[in-house]
């Protein structure tokens, strides 16, 4: 089962790509706490890139709390733990969501439609965490 894919000569850097794919197979309960994450560089074989870009991607998810190394193991899906404050956490959504908005509208979404497709892609996430 592949569980990552990425899109060279995307604007989005292969690193950042693997670590979105990692967090939302979390949030879509495709991945769970304890579960192992595929080694550096056997992912790194599986997507063709170097397994710098791997590691890179690795890090920063055990920086943010999201995956743990454990020696012996490799990295493993971390239980949920709350590493920010509120305050932050609000911050950091913010900083996502305001790019979001700015480029819906300017597509030309309405404000209603921006909800629509917000509500949307939640349901999908909760339906697919739950079966």
């Amino acid at each position: 089962m592949v569980l990552f894919q990425i899109t060279p000569g995307s604007d989005v850097p292969l690193f950042r790509q693997i670590i979105d794919q990692v967090r939302g197979a979390i949030a879509q309960g495709r991945l769970s706490p304890g579960d192992p994450l595929p080694s550096v560089r056997g992912l790194a074989a599986e997507l063709v890139v170097n397994h710098n870009t791997v590691a890179k991607a690795y890090s920063q998810l055990v920086r943010d709390g999201v995956v743990e190394s454990q020696q012996g193991r490799g990295y493993i899906v971390a239980s949920r733990r709350e590493i920010y404050t509120k305050t932050e956490r609000k911050r950091r959504v913010t900083a996502l969501v305001t790019p979001l908005i700015n480029e819906a509208i300017t597509l030309g979404f309405s404000p209603e439609e921006v909800l629509e497709l917000v509500q949307r892609e939640l349901t999908k996430v909760s339906v697919d965490s739950k079966g």
